[in-house]
């Protein structure tokens, strides 16, 4: 769909899954009135060439390989052969630091640029981090103020950290004529990846966090009688009562005890674990047309101790006590929820990236693909009004915050290649052929490590035509769209030090977990005092100018 059309929408009033939905009720787009698809819209050599990738290897036949990443990386070499010359990089050597998280990332930009290698001549040496070891690993170069990587995979979350410091280097122009940057959603335009004006940052990934959810068990109908419940629940509240109620419940699929909502309950894996606390902070803490709800703007005070934040504590301490969650819970990291856990049928619902939309239908190791579903976070039916100091009763009767965790991953070229300029314009092409709009598609699809962040992402023909079932695609497609586009969606802050917060963060809520602390408000203490540590060690005044430029005050 071209970017004019679905702004056209938007100001209409209808989301991107409705329209979807509608589309695929009454048999395509077309039936709305007209409207192109993204296909339509393409040139028909690109058009084909995506329809190509996408059947590599085909949904439903295995999970992606070497040889597969291989051949999608080949096929997408167009804007490199049109902007570098055979061999043009001989002799020059990069070293790319990023994640190995479940065998993907990594392995997968491996694949990906092994032909843009052999074309150009350039070699690449592989940094690979846990994600539990990221943020530690990158704090190292932040604090001393140098890196000895030429290539990076970071969050936009960094950006105060790195650009802000100089470690960065600025997107040239071609790259961006390659990129086509009107193409991102709206939430990862300017100034998400830019820093004082300029460009760094090469989108690869458009994280949001979505329900996905078994269908089957509220369909089920012994399930069904026992909980009271035949449809998801739309609020933690109930979403916490209905956890509760599914203990003593069979998993219909694999006959095996069926469980509720999944908390990762080990907290401490890099800083991202604050993510899944965050998401049942939102609804209770984010005040429609207000940006805040970590920090008191004018002031940094940390909001992380009030009743919302509390609440939200308070409510996973209570699951705990029903013992509402699988054994041995208290060692899940999030990897495990997702992976270990939903796709391979344990749990009836689960907050995540968009990894889980696309694995349960492309992964060998998922069982639940034809039993998924997808919508935007649970809601919440009060809200702590922080301007205020009071709980209030949402418009509506619900409050809804569809947390945009993380901002999404992208590619960075690191300032020690600017004195360089062979060397230099070889790391952007590089970033470039990894950020390349058919190349989105693919990663999108397959299990990747990236969820859809382009508009022309969103033609679920093309999905459809590479094996997905067109409703679910229109549920999962959906559920991104709904959040990326949500009036109240919580954005975090790209500031410095952003990390440093939620890792500490962490550490408190696993000392919480634990028992260590008498309740959920004393573990919250912790952690605001905690906070407050940070943000003197950082400065106070800079912190809170960077706080409310990132919040757009």
């Amino acid at each position: 769909m071209k970017v004019e059309h679905y702004n056209a929408i938007v100001r209409a009033g209808l989301t991107r899954r409705r329209l979807l939905q509608s589309a695929a009720a009454a048999g395509g787009v077309a039936a709305m009135g007209g409207l192109p698809g993204a296909a339509a819209a393409q040139d028909a050599d690109e058009a084909a060439l995506r329809a190509q990738i996408l059947q590599i290897p085909g949904v439903g036949m295995g999970s992606p390989t070497d040889a597969d990443w291989r051949k999608v990386g080949e096929l997408t070499l167009g804007s490199t052969k049109a902007t570098v010359e055979e061999g043009e990089f001989a002799g020059v050597e990069l070293s790319f630091m990023g994640l190995n998280n479940q065998n993907l990332h990594n392995f997968l930009f491996r694949g990906f640029l092994a032909p843009w290698e052999e074309y150009t001549g350039a070699k690449i040496n592989w940094i690979d981090l846990a994600q539990a070891d990221f943020n530690a690993r990158l704090q190292q170069s932040i604090a001393t103020g140098t890196v000895d990587f030429d290539m990076l995979e970071m969050g936009a979350p960094f950006e105060g950290d790195t650009a802000g410091r100089g470690l960065l280097d600025e997107m040239p122009d071609w790259v961006a004529e390659i990129l086509d940057l009107d193409d991102l959603v709206g939430y990862l335009k300017p100034p998400v990846g830019t820093w004082d004006g300029k460009t760094y940052r090469v989108s690869i990934d458009g994280d949001c966090h979505t329900l996905s959810y078994r269908k089957d068990y509220f369909t089920d109908p012994t399930i069904s009688a026992a909980t009271g419940y035949s449809e998801v629940p739309d609020t933690y509240e109930a979403m916490d009562d209905w956890t509760v109620k599914m203990k003593g419940q069979t998993d219909p699929l694999t006959g095996l005890p069926a469980y509720g909502f999944l908390d990762p309950l080990k907290y401490q894996w890099g800083g991202f674990g604050f993510y899944f606390l965050a998401d049942r902070v939102a609804p209770y803490a984010k005040v429609p047309g207000n940006a805040a709800w970590l920090f008191e703007p004018d002031t940094m005070k940390p909001m992380v101790n009030n009743p919302a934040w509390v609440q939200a504590i308070d409510d996973v301490f209570n699951l705990i006590k029903a013992d509402a969650y699988p054994p041995d819970q208290i060692n899940a990291d999030a990897n495990s929820t997702a992976f270990a856990q939903f796709l391979a049928g344990t749990g009836g619902a689960l907050m995540w990236w968009g990894d889980v939309g696309a694995m349960a239908r492309t992964s060998d190791t998922s069982v639940v693909g034809d039993v998924t579903g997808f919508g935007i976070n649970p809601g919440a039916t009060k809200l702590y009004d922080w301007t205020k100091a009071e709980w209030v009763e949402p418009e509506g009767g619900k409050n809804e915050a569809p947390y945009m965790a993380y901002l999404g991953w992208g590619i960075y070229v690191t300032s020690r290649v600017s004195g360089d300029e062979k060397k230099r314009k070889a790391a952007w092409s590089a970033a470039a052929h990894l950020g390349g709009k058919d190349l989105a598609l693919w990663m999108s699809a397959y299990p990747s490590g990236f969820q859809p962040y382009r508009n022309s992402q969103f033609d679920y023909d093309e999905w459809a035509a590479a094996g997905y079932d067109r409703d679910y695609i229109a549920d999962y497609l959906g559920s991104n769209l709904d959040s990326y586009n949500h009036p109240n969606a919580a954005v975090e802050p790209r500031i410095p030090g952003i990390f440093q917060y939620f890792s500490i963060f962490e550490d408190e809520m696993a000392k919480g977990v634990a028992g260590q602390y008498a309740s959920a408000q004393e573990t919250a203490d912790a952690i605001a005092a905690a906070w407050e540590e940070i943000t003197d060690q950082i400065g106070r005044e800079s912190q809170i100018a960077l706080y409310k430029a990132s919040l757009g005050l």
